[in-house]
């Protein structure tokens, strides 16, 4: 890894670490596996807050079933991982992707995978910054919690400045919440 680039790293780290020192407290949004958006009250959800506080896991029972094939056992598997407006809590459709993701890396210690957080349009920059930061926290405790070493793992917030999508519409939004799994090669 470059120094330019370890040091880009770490004035995001520090910016996203500044900003959720100075932002306001946990709200229900991130915190509740009951709200209202969840469509099964017996689903349970995962993610993290702001003072990094874990809601509730689910743990895979196959996740040590690694394929020896390298990156062939992940072709087709979803890289892009959506989330509801204001939330940081992992949605159930993403959770066999994700448990196929962590198989690889446990299988694969030398690998290495760069979880990149964004946020749609809406809110501060500041304030985007940190929630992309809780995205990308809470896809790698979903992963740290299947088995994978964290030093596998590296969390980056891009908050709104790189969306995928440039509308300033509700699809446009959806498209812009969301963590994108990246493996170092």
């Amino acid at each position: 890894m470059s120094i330019t680039k370890l040091g880009k790293i770490a004035v995001v780290g520090l910016s996203a670490a500044w900003i959720v020192g100075c932002s306001t407290t946990a709200s229900e949004t991130d915190s509740s596996a009951n709200s209202a958006e969840n469509t099964e009250s017996t689903d349970q959800a995962f993610g993290a807050g702001e003072d990094d506080s874990l809601t509730s896991v689910i743990i895979a029972d196959d996740a040590a079933n690694a394929d020896e094939n390298g990156m062939s056992m992940l072709d087709g598997v979803e890289t892009v991982f959506y989330f509801d407006f204001d939330k940081s809590i992992v949605r159930p459709e993403s959770r066999e992707a994700l448990t196929k993701h962590a198989q690889y890396l446990v299988a694969n210690p030398d690998a290495r995978v760069v979880l990149e957080g964004h946020a749609d349009e809406r809110g501060t920059r500041e304030y985007n910054m940190a929630l992309g930061e809780r995205r990308a926290k809470a896809i790698s405790r979903y992963l740290t919690i299947q088995g994978v070493a964290a030093s596998q793992i590296e969390s980056v917030s891009f908050g709104e400045e790189v969306p995928l999508a440039f509308g300033h519409d509700d699809n446009s939004w959806q498209q812009n919440r969301r963590v994108e799994i990246r493996y170092e090669k």
